[in-house]
């Protein structure tokens, strides 16, 4: 064996396979459709926003689904995020981000919503000051 052939040999991770020739064929064609997906999807965002073709309301609707559509395809093309039974940790990890960023927009919004609630009036202020 060569040197170059023991370091790929050394070049993968516990319990995978050598990638062959026709395995690594498959992952390039794969991010490519993922590339070109959500290039797409940026642009299609991109077009919503500066035209007129979706009614003006529904255009933050609109750019949600796409962002969601962003996601899946990062998810699933990129991150190789899937429903199979040896991706069950990746699932629940990204699961448990999911809730700890939820968790963080929903309290950070509670604070900012009563946070002019329980400050002082500017009148009660200035009235302190003189």
């Amino acid at each position: 064996m060569s040197e170059d052939q023991i370091k790929d040999a050394l070049d993968i991770a516990p319990g995978d396979s050598p990638p062959d020739e026709a395995h690594t064929v498959e992952s390039l064609s794969l991010y490519a459709i993922g590339l070109g997906l959500a290039v797409l999807l940026t642009v299609v965002a991109f077009v919503l926003a500066q035209t007129h073709l979706v009614w003006g309301p529904s255009i933050p609707v609109a750019l949600s689904v796409l962002a969601v559509g962003q996601m899946g395809v990062h998810l699933t093309f990129f991150l190789h995020l899937t429903s199979g039974p040896d991706n069950v940790n990746n699932v629940m990890a990204l699961a448990f981000g999911v809730v700890i960023v939820f968790l963080l927009i929903v309290g950070s919004l509670f604070i900012m919503s009563h946070l002019n609630h329980n400050m002082m009036p500017m009148a009660t202020m200035l009235q302190m000051q003189q």
